[in-house]
């Protein structure tokens, strides 16, 4: 692949990144093999994407017996034409420290309620609820179309 192609490539994939629209997230049930996905909010920070979520959720229970996930983003469609992102790799189960987690969690809010959005009070329950943590995948392998 030319140099041009791989840094045409790379900036795509950033500004899909970029926008605040749902991501998928795929787990897998370690017993069943059954597959999980879920929408979620996400940010991404160059090297990993990152979601909030609940310790009491199916998706935590099975990252914590099987740690690789998958995450899909969807770009905004224009023309009717399919554009999104791929990140597979291992997850990593971020529950400290509380100011990270809650300083994360705060920012993917943001991408979506806006500065005065996050202000309300189910957004703020969420960041000082205990059972809050963070999921961090860092891809091994990203494809995009």
């Amino acid at each position: 692949m030319a140099e041009a192609s791989k840094s045409d490539r790379k900036a795509f994939i950033e500004a899909v990144l970029a926008e605040p629209v749902l991501a998928r997230l795929a787990t897998t049930n370690p017993k069943t093999m059954q597959p999980h996905v879920v929408p979620v909010w996400f940010m991404w920070d160059g090297e990993s994407v990152w979601v909030s979520s609940f310790v009491s959720t199916r998706k935590i229970h099975e990252l914590q017996h099987n740690p690789q996930g998958a995450v899909l983003i969807e770009s905004k469609q224009e023309g009717g034409k399919l554009t999104a992102v791929l990140l597979e790799g291992p997850v990593e189960l971020v529950t400290e420290p509380r100011v990270l987690v809650s300083e994360i969690a705060s920012r993917i809010y943001v991408r979506y309620l806006g500065p005065d959005g996050v202000k309300d009070p189910e957004p703020q329950s969420w960041l000082n609820d205990p059972e809050n943590l963070l999921v961090k995948l860092t891809p091994k392998r990203v494809i995009s179309w």
